[in-house]
């Protein structure tokens, strides 16, 4: 039973307005109930009356609910509904129940979603911008998923291009692949105009559209290769699935086919022979970007415009949904308004979610430089730390290696999806990797003693039960029951990071409910078959909360 749905229902029975724009709202405040509605300010001028006036009435009417132990009129005029003890009791037997399955929801079957997300290129190693492009986007791709929605997830990749160019003449200059694009860029950076490395890079780049050189070809196909295995390895780490690979490399030419196609009803010759968009003439109004250059060749906007037929030839979505940094913004304020005038079908269907950037005290990374940060160095730093911390435990060199890897992806994905997509992040290694709380560590750790008390009570063959409950609930029963809806927020905003912080408050509630209460009593059997059964749906929690945010639960640490 979704009971804020049904909260919402009873008041519009009641105030007979099903137009009304009021809110019923989990409070901050533990003492203001576990529901709180707003309707009577929102009706009170309609109604010509005071809104705690309205509010009482609207109490007053509210009889013999089994739903409430009490309801109650706070403040200024708000509703406060104080659930009744078998309302939390029913949900912890749903939880158990359903299990795996249990916080999922049908709001978006029948709906099919594209998620692009990570988008490294070729030639190119794998950074800590990846990471966070990667980690939003596959949380973003299982949520909507928990959501009944059909998905699929997708990766575009910049396999042509002058940083290719760049690579190759790094390779040919004896280099290897992980240092020669830092290299080639470095060089063409210092050369002088049309000479040394910036000439032969150049020429190097013209030959890999042609495909006229052998020699190129050959480390072009063997470097795209290595990438190409490469990123897949580190998908794997992350626990990354994706369906489809699109690249640059087949979506050039589409794109300046249908910019040639609609010049004159979406494109314009600009100055010196080159194609434009001109955002300011349509709705909404953007600006003016380049889709051919004087040359005739695709800019960026126009292999996007390639991708966009490519993508919908491929699956015929109701909503695409394309994850970059914010950077990027207003490349894309541009071509989805292009996109939606040359495709109409998918104007309105195209979304760009963009996050902020990981940085370090040092401030932005760059991949021009060569001093971009890539995720398994940063992986391995943070695996170093977990295992310092791990000193002196009695595990295998294999477990903790295992463990070392999923704790320190787990402390950098927490990071990441605990606080709104679009702000930056100050990378902290003792904050990440803290196992006070506000972490990914905390979260498993959390998991990790749930499992060894529900170990503990099955050797003592204690099972989870109902026969005997406490007179009070806990926070924790409160925390457990909210976890559906914040399921459900998180996939309407699109806001991993609701559910990261609500999985650290019920594992706050979990660990003040272990620390205060004797789990397995065997003086007392019957009440630890429940605080057994709370103990299990707290472990499911967990696990279905931590699956959406793509960690790992771990059962040793």
């Amino acid at each position: 039973m979704n009971v804020k749905q049904e909260i919402e229902k009873l008041i519009k029975n009641i105030v007979k307005d099903s137009e009304s724009s009021f809110l019923v709202e989990i409070p901050a405040e533990k003492s203001h109930g576990d529901y709180s509605c707003n309707v009577a300010l929102v009706l009170s001028k309609s109604l010509g009356k005071n809104p705690r006036e309205v509010a009482e009435d609207v109490v007053s009417k509210i009889k013999n609910n089994k739903l409430f132990e009490k309801v109650e009129v706070a403040g200024p005029g708000f509703i406060n509904f104080y659930l009744a003890k078998n309302v939390f009791l029913d949900n912890l037997k749903l939880v158990l129940k359903q299990g795996d399955k249990f916080g999922r929801n049908q709001n978006l079957k029948n709906k099919k979603i594209l998620v692009e997300h990570t988008q490294p290129n070729p030639f190119k190693e794998f950074h800590i911008g990846h990471l966070m492009n990667n980690t939003v986007g596959e949380s973003v791709a299982r949520i909507l998923k928990s959501s009944g929605a059909n998905v699929k997830t997708a990766s575009y990749h910049g396999d042509v291009g002058l940083h290719v160019a760049k690579a190759i003449w790094g390779m040919m200059s004896g280099k290897n692949w992980e240092s020669a694009y830092s290299f080639g860029s470095k060089s063409y950076e210092e050369a002088e105009e049309e000479l040394g490395a910036k000439k032969e890079i150049d020429e190097i780049n013209q030959k890999i559209y042609s495909k006229s050189d052998p020699k190129i070809n050959d480390i072009y196909q063997e470097g795209r290769k290595v990438s190409i295995a490469y990123f897949d390895e580190i998908y794997k780490k992350l626990d990354t699935n994706i369906d489809h690979h699109f690249y640059e490399s087949e979506v050039a030419e589409p794109g300046k086919k249908l910019v040639l196609e609609n010049v004159g009803k979406v494109f314009e010759k600009g100055e010196g022979g080159a194609v434009i968009f001109k955002g300011e003439n349509f709705t909404p109004k953007t600006h003016t970007r380049v889709f051919l250059t004087s040359d005739g060749l695709p800019t960026y906007e126009a292999k996007e415009l390639g991708l966009a037929k490519v993508k919908k030839d491929w699956f015929k979505y109701d909503s695409s949904i394309t994850i970059t940094a914010n950077e990027q913004d207003s490349f894309f304020d541009v071509t989805e308004v292009a996109i939606g005038e040359v495709f109409p079908a998918i104007k309105g269907k195209l979304r760009h979610l963009s996050h902020g950037l990981l940085k370090f005290s040092s401030g932005k990374m760059s991949s021009r430089t060569g001093n971009v940060i890539t995720f398994e160095s940063l992986l391995g730093e943070t695996e170093n730390l977990v295992r310092e911390k791990m000193k002196g435990r009695e595990l295998s060199e294999k477990e903790k290696n295992e463990i070392a890897k999923k704790v320190a992806i787990g402390a950098l994905k927490y990071l990441i999806l605990k606080q709104s997509i679009g702000r930056d992040i100050i990378y902290d290694a003792n904050k990440a990797l803290s196992f006070e709380g506000d972490s990914g560590p905390y979260l498993q750790y959390s998991l990790t003693r749930a499992l060894s008390v529900l170990k503990k009570a099955a050797s003592e063959k204690i099972k989870a039960g109902f026969k005997k409950t406490p007179n009070e609930l806990s926070d924790l029963e409160r925390m457990i029951h909210y976890f559906p809806e914040i399921v459900e927020k998180a996939g309407n905003d699109l806001e991993p990071h609701h559910i990261a912080i609500y999985l650290t408050e019920v594992a706050g509630q979990f660990n003040s409910y272990y620390a205060k209460n004797k789990i397995i009593d065997l003086e007392n059997k019957d009440l630890s078959s429940y605080r057994v059964a709370l103990i299990e749906a707290f472990l499911i929690i967990m696990k279905n909360g931590l699956q959406l945010l793509g960690i790992s639960a771990l059962e040793k640490m």
